[in-house]
């Protein structure tokens, strides 16, 4: 009798689990998927607005930090007013900063004082001495950075062997040896040391740009002239600016992570030849003629761009508007070869992975990205079959743009510097305009470890967690990494604590 009841239970889950499958199916082939992943949406704001408002004694930031994650990584015209978080306590306790790395927010960084940052061979960064020792010696560090190679790098198995013509024609450097040499060790690693191939050439992103489209056969494949290859290469890179954090060494950087990314063996002929081009193309572009300024800066000043485009991803549509238009420059289209149809498809996959930066997108990628996990789950083959792959191309590029935190700590500090300083020069801008400050704008109050440890809880730790999930067990080290860079800046904080109690009171006078 047990056996019978026994072989029922398994006809019934074995036939539950068909049901299910079916239904997964049809989620994602028909119109409703959008909606579910609204519905997730809606339940990782709530969750982020219940863990900032734990916020308690022990951080300045905490209203800073949660303003922060809510105008850039939540979309202003989603955000649900009667769930947004109206006022946060003065200070947190460290030991809601100490609760496990599953959590999330973020927030940039704070940089450090006088200091010189090397960025494209050229010195550009100065930032203004305004604080103490502390500063002091985040700038002994960053001079050091500048001339230290990176710590170990994760090895990815190489898509195909690289040939001797590894580098662009008519690339310059005074080091070719080893140009070439980093390029041919270093194309695959996750966590290559980027700035490092910035000093070996001034043109890192026209470097990897024609190397990966080289060992991935794009070039051969689609017939791509390889002269034109370069030209365009060399205008997108030229179009980059010379500020702290969106320049052509993040866009080389991205890039190349995305390259990494896409050896994962879970996507393994996952996708064609046509939408690797089009991730890769997205890459290179996806912040060409970025003005160190964020798009609610461009929006409340009444900004030409933002006056274009309606207030709505003004950069990430300009920047799709310049990418595509260097490609009509003579002797610049990568695609004069490429058939009609495969054409307008690129075009429309790209526009959508450039939008899909905008970083108030954040909420509903991941939510995307959580129902892709799922999916995978209860299909039980571990294999992704799916027949729509756009959300997991711009995911994918998320993450890469995202992964500044899953790198050495030695790069994930130079990082962290560019950005705070970026964000510093736009808030001495609004702070000259007699408007009000943005989050972690202002030079006199933006807290590095803090905010880090938020970024990582709140933003990055989930983001990756979920790829992690996607493509096991290949982005597990990254994981790993991760964490180990979260408890680094929880102990500065820790150390920062302990300091601030050994000091005396002052005397009231």
């Amino acid at each position: 009798m047990a056996l019978i009841q026994e072989e029922q239970l398994k006809v019934s889950a074995s036939e539950t689990l068909e049901e299910l499958e079916w239904c997964l199916e049809r989620l994602e082939n028909i119109q409703t998927h959008r909606s579910v992943s609204d519905m997730a949406t809606s339940k990782f704001r709530k969750m982020l607005n219940k863990e900032l408002s734990q916020f308690k004694d022990g951080c300045q930031n905490a209203k800073q930090i949660s303003e922060y994650i809510c105008s850039t990584f939540l979309d202003p015209n989603e955000v649900d007013p009667n769930s947004a978080i109206t006022h946060l306590p003065d200070k947190a306790s460290n030991e809601n900063l100490s609760r496990d790395s599953s959590k999330a927010t973020n927030v940039t960084q704070k940089t450090s004082n006088s200091t010189e940052v090397r960025v494209c061979g050229a010195s550009f960064l100065n930032i203004a001495d305004t604080e103490g020792p502390k500063a002091a010696d985040e700038h002994q560090w960053l001079q050091k950075a500048n001339t230290e190679s990176s710590q170990s790098c994760d090895r990815v198995t190489p898509t195909s062997a690289l040939s001797l013509d590894v580098l662009p024609p008519g690339l310059k450097s005074d080091q070719m040896a080893r140009l070439k040499q980093f390029v041919v060790t270093g194309l695959d690693q996750w966590g290559v040391d980027i700035f490092e191939l910035s000093q070996l050439t001034s043109n890192p992103l026209t470097c990897l740009f024609y190397a990966i489209f080289q060992k991935r056969g794009l070039i051969k494949r689609f017939s791509i002239p390889e002269m034109n290859l370069v030209r365009y290469a060399n205008l997108i890179e030229e179009k980059y600016n010379d500020v702290p954090y969106h320049n052509r060494v993040h866009a080389a950087d991205v890039l190349q992570s995305t390259h990494v990314l896409l050896n994962a063996s879970a996507l393994t002929s996952v996708f064609t030849d046509l939408e690797v081009m089009a991730v890769l193309f997205a890459c290179a572009i996806h912040d060409v003629d970025h003005p160190g300024l964020t798009n609610q800066f461009l929006i409340n000043t009444n900004d030409e761009l933002a006056i274009l485009y309606n207030d709505t991803s003004v950069l990430e549509n300009h920047h799709l508007a310049v990418g595509f238009q260097l490609l009509t420059r003579p002797g610049c289209d990568i695609l004069e070869n490429v058939p009609k149809k495969q054409r307008l498809s690129l075009r429309r996959m790209v526009i959508d992975m450039v939008l899909a930066t905008d970083m108030s997108k954040h909420m509903s990628l991941l939510a995307d990205l959580k129902t892709m996990v799922e999916t995978k789950k209860v299909a039980g083959s571990g294999i992704l079959t799916l027949d729509n792959y756009s959300d997991r191309m711009q995911n994918m590029i998320h993450c890469a743009d995202l992964s500044n935190p899953t790198k050495s700590l030695k790069l994930y500090r130079q990082w962290n510097a560019r950005i705070m300083e970026e964000h510093f020069r736009q808030g001495d801008r609004e702070r000259e305009r007699g408007l009000d400050l943005s989050p972690m704008c202002d030079r006199t109050t933006a807290s590095i470890e803090k905010t880090q440890v938020s970024f990582i809880d709140y933003i990055v730790h989930p983001l990756w967690e979920t790829w992690s999930d996607l493509v096991h067990p290949d982005a597990l080290q990254i994981l790993d990494t991760l964490d180990e860079n979260r408890e680094w800046y929880l102990n500065q904080i820790t150390k920062e604590t302990v300091s601030e109690d050994s000091e005396p009171p002052e005397d009231k006078q």
